[in-house]
């Protein structure tokens, strides 16, 4: 195995992990956070999630987020610039649906939600009106972003399998 087959290897193992522990972290929000949130006052929702919005804005976070981005889009260009090595479909699609459904949707859908709670007044009627369309909205594309992010796992780790057992 050459030295540039080793490195694939590892970023594709690197790239799957990212993905599976985003698909992890949104699958908690999905599963119980939001729905525990649904169940308080909207005062405190809306309190709790401004807060985690601002917290989740850290170093090991972004680093996680990003950083399998970015390993996400050389694989992508590595894919295209290799079609059709074996692996390159599966690769190609793991990093897409990352990139789509977990970057994209995350900029689009739910960033600008989390910019406009975080204009309310927890205490104000209007944030008490907004909540619950917010979460709903929010959680939906939360949906997508947790499936796409396992669905991203799965498509890598069979990239993973082909790219090994044709060495």
């Amino acid at each position: 195995m050459s030295i540039t087959d080793t490195l694939l290897l590892l970023l594709i193992l690197v790239t799957a992990l990212g993905c599976g522990l985003m698909g992890g972290l949104f699958f908690a929000f999905s599963n119980f956070v939001m729905q525990a949130l649904e169940r308080i006052p909207a005062q405190s929702a809306v309190t709790a999630m401004q807060s985690i919005n601002q917290v989740v804005l850290n170093r090991l976070f972004l680093s996680l987020f990003l950083g399998t981005a970015v390993t996400c889009a050389i694989l992508l260009t590595w894919a295209w610039l290799r079609w059709p090595l074996p692996g390159s479909l599966c690769i190609g699609i793991g990093s897409g649906l990352y990139l789509l459904g977990n970057v994209l949707v995350t900029m689009l859908f739910n960033v600008p939600r989390n910019q406009s709670l975080a204009r309310l007044d927890p205490a104000s009627s209007e944030a008490a009106s907004a909540w619950p369309t917010y979460a709903r909205i929010w959680n939906r594309w939360n949906h997508v972003r947790t499936i796409t992010a396992l669905a991203a796992t799965a498509w890598l780790m069979v990239a993973l399998l082909r790219v090994v057992w044709t060495q």
